[in-house]
């Protein structure tokens, strides 16, 4: 535990996280930010946000963690991961449906960070040990792309450019009902649901979310959409989509299991419960994504083509509404 006593010059405001990577040499702000989030670092005993302003003679405590190797920390589990593309600095994965990105509550095993610490020797460790290499997430029923970095540099310049929403993102999803439009944007903030905390919601004082989309195929009861999201929140493409009336395909927290099917005559109910019960998860795939290469600089694209079980499910749409 480290001790830090506050010395500010008159009329200059100095972030948090700033301060502390001025005060303690040789870690980055990306990963001061995530030890201030995880309470590690604390101002006259309280958790503040990394944009407090330190007033002079604050008492502010510094927990470094323990340094912990990955296999210490995470245990090893053999799994055939879907390797797009890697380099000494990155691996893009195409994950699987149904496979959680890292251990948490309720899911301390059997990720996709079990599966990569049993394939690399070294990965980042800038969002904690829990979470080697992970840049950013999906959803365990949402497959696609995800961006793993081997080394903190990486990390950090990978991080910076999703921070300033520098990064292309387009998924394809399968959604309940016709949109009204068939391009727009959904410019609606989110926040976590104060009755359900696993869940999110809109609300007026809900955190900036902007979320692009264009309708590719219409159906009777169902549409073909591309989501290209501005911002990253947590559930964004499916709160926006079931915000807009179109609940993702499959998605029961959003309103697109069976519930949708209510209504409808007994031959499209029992059609529509068949495709869900054959469907699992929820019919959202992060298909490509583009940034800068943390080494060369280069902007770099990758694409992933839609899952078996999802190209089925289109299939069986347009065979029905033939």
């Amino acid at each position: 535990m480290i001790e830090i006593i506050a010395s500010v010059p008159n009329k200059k405001n100095i972030r948090l996280d700033t301060y502390i990577k001025n005060s303690i040499i040789g870690y980055s702000r990306t990963k001061i930010n995530f030890w201030i989030k995880s309470s590690l670092i604390k101002v006259n005993g309280t958790q503040e946000k990394p944009s407090y302003i330190v007033q002079n003679k604050d008492k502010i405590f510094v927990n470094i963690p323990q340094q912990h190797t990955n296999s210490k920390k995470i245990e090893p589990i053999k799994m055939d991961l879907d390797i797009v593309y890697e380099d000494d600095a990155i691996v893009i994965i195409n994950k699987p449906v149904g496979l959680v990105v890292h251990p948490g509550n309720g899911n301390p095993s059997n990720t996709l960070v079990n599966g990569l610490v049993s394939h690399y020797e070294s990965l980042s460790d800038v969002n904690g040990y829990g979470r080697p290499g992970i840049v950013h997430r999906l959803d365990a029923d949402t497959s696609g792309i995800i961006v793993v970095a081997k080394n903190n540099q990486a990390h950090e310049k990978l991080s910076a450019q999703f921070q300033k929403r520098e990064v292309f993102k387009e998924y394809v999803a399968v959604t309940w009902s016709n949109w009204k439009e068939k391009s727009g944007v959904i410019d609606v903030p989110i926040k976590r649901d104060k009755k359900d905390p696993t869940k999110f919601s809109a609300f007026k004082d809900g955190k900036n979310s902007i979320t692009k989309y264009e309708v590719k195929r219409e159906y009777r009861h169902l549409s073909l959409v591309k989501f290209f999201p501005e911002t990253g929140r947590t559930h964004q493409i499916r709160v926006h989509s079931s915000y807009n009336g179109n609940p993702i395909f499959g998605d029961k927290k959003y309103g697109g299991s069976e519930t949708k099917t209510k209504g409808f005559l007994p031959e499209l109910n029992k059609v529509y419960k068949r495709m869900l019960n054959e469907f699992k998860g929820h019919a959202l795939h992060a298909k490509a994504i583009s940034f800068s290469h943390p080494k060369s600089n280069k902007m770099v694209t990758f694409d992933c083509s839609i899952p078996y079980e999802f190209q089925k499910l289109v299939n069986s749409i347009e065979n029905y509404h033939e």
